[in-house]
C-alpha cells in the first residue's frame, strides 16, 4: 500500500486543507498517517481539550497522529529564541526516527513550523515533499522547506512570483467537501432563524476576533433592523447580555453544523486567513474581510485580503479603520452589490484543489 504523511499546524487553516485530502487519499488506496506538535496547537479553542486542536481534529477523523517537539524560528527578539531551536533540533531526529519507521512514499506539508523538522528529515531519505503555502508571500518555515521540496502549491496568482518557477503550482486551497453540502432550512433551523430576512454570518477566525466581534455587538441594533445575525465569536467571548435577542445568535464554535449555517448566510463577515477566504470562494458567499492589522502579524491577511478584492470576490475594510459607521456601510454595500461578487467568483477556476493537488501527490509516488 502507498504511505503518506501529512504534517503542518499552528491554527485551523494548517491543518483543514490536510482534512479535506482525506477522503481522495483513500479512495486512491494511502495510508495515511499525521505528524504534529507534542500538544497539537497550544490555544485549544476548537474542542477546549488540553490535547490540542490540531490533535484533536486529526484524531478525530481516524488518522494516527505522531508528535514531535516544535519551536518557532523568529525574526524579532523573544525569550524563546534561546530555547526554540534546541526544541527544532529535538524535532527533526524524532521526524527522522518516524519517517525511517514508517517509510513513507511521500510527504505532503501544509506549513507551520511543526512542519520544517520533517520536510528536513524527508530530504534525508530522499523522500518527496509537496509543500502548500496558503498566503501570499511564504512564511519563514516554507521559505526554510521549499529548497526541500518538488512542488510548491499555491493559492494566488501573485504568489508564483515569490517561488521557483519550476516548483510553483497554482492550485488554490483544499477545500473539505462536505462544507459544499450545507442545506439553508437545516441552518435557519439550527440558529432559530427565520427565512423572511437576509442573515449575516460573522466568523473571527479559529482564535475569536476582538476588534471584530466588539465592532459587530457596537451596531447590533441597527443590523438587525434589516439583518438577522449569526455570531461564531470565539472561546470565552460569549456576550451574556445579548442571550435571547431576537434575530441574533451568538456560539463560541461551531462543528458539524457550520456546513448549514454557511448554507443560512447571505453575506459573511471574516477575518483574511488564507483557508477561510478559499472556503468562502468555494461557497460562493459574498464577503466582507477584516484582515488582522500589519501592527499584529507579518501583514499577510492584509495582501490576502487586497488579492481577493482585486479579482472581484470580496470587499474589504482594513482593521485600522473600522468603526460603527464604517463597518455598517460596508455591510449595507456589500448586500446591494452581492450578486456582482458572486458573478465574478463563479468565473473562478479555482474550483478544484483537491484534484489538482492529490494529482500532483500521485506524480511523485513510484
Amino acid at each position: 500500500m502507498k504511505k503518506i504523511i501529512l504534517t503542518g499546524g499552528g491554527t485551523a487553516g494548517h491543518v483543514t486543507p490536510n482534512l479535506a485530502l482525506l477522503p481522495s487519499l483513500k479512495e486512491a488506496g494511502y495510508e495515511i498517517r499525521y505528524i504534529g506538535s507534542y500538544q497539537g496547537m497550544e490555544r485549544t479553542f476548537y474542542f477546549g481539550c488540553s490535547r490540542g486542536m490540531e490533535r484533536k481534529l486529526i484524531e478525530t477523523a481516524g488518522i494516527p497522529y505522531d508528535g514531535i517537539s516544535s519551536g518557532k524560528l523568529r525574526r524579532y527578539f523573544d525569550i524563546k529564541n534561546f530555547s526554540d531551536p534546541f526544541r527544532v533540533v529535538k524535532g527533526y531526529a524524532e521526524a527522522r526516527w518516524l519517517l525511517k519507521r514508517h517509510k513513507p512514499d511521500v510527504i505532503f506539508s501544509k506549513g507551520g513550523f511543526v512542519a520544517v523538522p520533517v520536510v528536513l528529515a524527508a530530504k534525508h531519505y530522499k523522500i518527496p515533499v509537496i509543500i502548500h503555502e496558503s498566503d501570499m508571500t511564504p512564511g519563514l518555515a516554507n521559505k526554510i522547506c521549499i529548497p526541500s521540496a518538488l512542488k510548491v502549491c499555491c493559492n494566488f496568482p501573485e504568489t508564483l512570483k515569490y517561488l521557483p518557477s519550476d516548483k510553483a503550482v497554482l492550485t488554490g486551497s483544499p477545500i473539505r467537501a462536505e462544507l459544499l453540502q450545507g442545506d439553508r432550512l437545516s441552518g435557519l433551523s439550527y440558529a432559530h432563524l427565520s427565512a423572511g430576512r437576509p442573515v449575516l454570518l460573522v466568523i473571527g477566525g479559529s482564535l475569536g476576533s476582538v476588534a471584530v466581534n466588539t465592532a459587530v455587538r457596537n451596531i447590533l441594533p441597527r443590523l438587525l433592523s434589516s439583518y438577522q445575525v449569526i455570531h461564531i465569536c470565539g472561546k470565552g467571548n460569549l456576550d451574556e447580555s445579548l442571550i435571547g435577542t431576537a434575530g441574533y445568535v451568538q456560539y463560541e464554535y461551531v462543528d458539524a453544523p457550520l456546513k448549514h449555517l454557511f448554507a443560512a448566510a447571505d453575506l459573511v463577515i471574516s477575518r483574511a486567513g488564507a483557508n477561510s477566504i478559499c472556503e468562502l470562494l468555494a461557497l460562493r458567499k459574498p464577503n466582507l474581510l477584516i484582515p488582522l492589522s500589519a501592527a499584529a502579524s507579518r501583514g499577510d491577511q492584509i495582501l490576502n485580503a487586497n488579492s481577493f478584492a482585486k479579482q472581484g470576490f470580496s470587499k474589504v475594510l482594513e482593521e485600522e479603520v473600522l468603526s460603527d459607521d464604517s463597518l455598517f456601510d460596508a455591510i449595507n454595500d456589500l448586500y446591494l452589490n452581492r450578486n456582482s461578487y458572486i458573478q465574478a467568483m463563479e468565473q473562478s477556476n479555482l474550483n478544484n484543489a483537491v484534484k489538482t493537488v492529490v494529482s500532483l501527490i500521485e506524480s511523485c509516488v513510484k
